[in-house]
């Protein structure tokens, strides 16, 4: 349940108030709203001067839910970028797997600032199957991407493997990333509720709908209202491509929740031959971003070099999706 509190109770009786109902107090604009389990659904009568709204929840996907806010959230990704909100428009984020040196980063963040790519990716911290993979340059290569930016005028994004890591990240990057082999970890999601900049979550590729969105309530109810959802791919009982992209995740997590949705067709299909297609029906979904894996040399990346586009490529497909995004009443940027 989310109470909505007047504007004119202040911060110190929104917090005894929360207490009294067992409640997460979170700052929303000018007000302060109490939310609770979603298996209350009334407050005592004492309560209700206290109240503007309120909202009984089915569930506990609640302050990412379309029933309290019914339009998308509009985030600032830094540079004049914004995702979500009613534009219309389908963000392009783009960069390597992971960074590797900065040659490799001087070449890919010149061909992104040339198709006019605003957000570029770059793994620096790797949370890796085996532990004999390339793990990441860490705040070396955080460096990198900082320094790509500043000579380029991206915003960056990069991934936090623990909690240990998000003070870096948030230095050095305009979004940060939660992988999906991180989305469990409440350490990470404290800290990200906890920063004032957006944040970007990843699905488990064994999680449900619910608990996909429930990581996001925890940075939500941590005071953090720049969340954005990412479907990635799920592991399903077929071999022959790395994932299962849930599309019809994607349409339930449009009807129901207001947070944007990125889509990663890079790591749901696992090999470079069927990225494109992928990212086309992707863009006819009508989503807020897509996030494209681009190396200059795919063949020698430390990381994932099957599912990485080359320039050539990934510069063919960003020239097909416009057309395809105009269809569906959007426009890639």
């Amino acid at each position: 349940m989310i109470l909505e509190l007047k504007p004119t109770v202040s911060a110190d009786k929104a917090n005894d108030l929360g207490k009294r109902v067992n409640g997460i107090v979170v700052q929303d604009g000018d007000r302060f709203c109490l939310v609770t389990s979603s298996k209350v659904k009334e407050v005592s009568s004492e309560f209700k001067e206290f109240i503007e709204q309120e909202h009984v929840m089915d569930t506990d996907i609640q302050l990412a839910s379309r029933s309290y806010k019914s339009t998308t959230r509009k985030i600032d990704l830094g540079n004049g970028k914004t995702i979500g909100g009613t534009t219309g428009n389908t963000v392009m984020i783009a960069g390597p797997c992971s960074v590797e040196d900065v040659k490799q980063i001087d070449q890919t963040a010149t061909l992104l600032n040339k198709l006019s790519v605003g957000v570029m990716r770059g793994g620096c911290y790797k949370p890796r199957t085996s532990p004999y993979s390339f793990q990441g340059l860490g705040i070396e290569g955080l460096k990198m991407l900082a320094d790509a930016r500043t000579a380029h005028g991206f915003s960056i994004i990069t991934e936090v493997r623990d909690a240990t890591h998000v003070a870096d990240v948030i230095e050095y990057t305009d979004i940060i990333q939660i992988g999906a082999k991180a989305m469990y970890d409440h350490g990470i999601l404290k800290a990200c509720g906890a920063a004032r900049k957006p944040v970007m979550i990843k699905r488990g590729f064994g999680t449900t709908l619910q608990e996909f969105v429930q990581a996001a309530e925890f940075v939500l109810s941590g005071g953090n209202s720049d969340v954005i959802l990412c479907e990635r791919g799920i592991r399903t009982f077929e071999t022959k491509t790395r994932f299962t992209l849930d599309l019809c995740g994607v349409a339930f997590l449009k009807e129901y929740t207001n947070l944007p949705i990125i889509l990663d067709p890079s790591h749901a299909m696992g090999y470079r031959y069927g990225i494109a297609d992928l990212t086309r029906a992707c863009t006819a979904m009508g989503i807020d971003g897509l996030i494209i894996e681009v190396h200059p040399i795919p063949e020698v990346a430390k990381s994932d070099a099957a599912q990485q586009l080359n320039h050539a490529e990934f510069t063919e497909l960003y020239h097909s999706l416009g057309a395809v995004a105009k269809s569906v009443g959007r426009t890639i940027i």
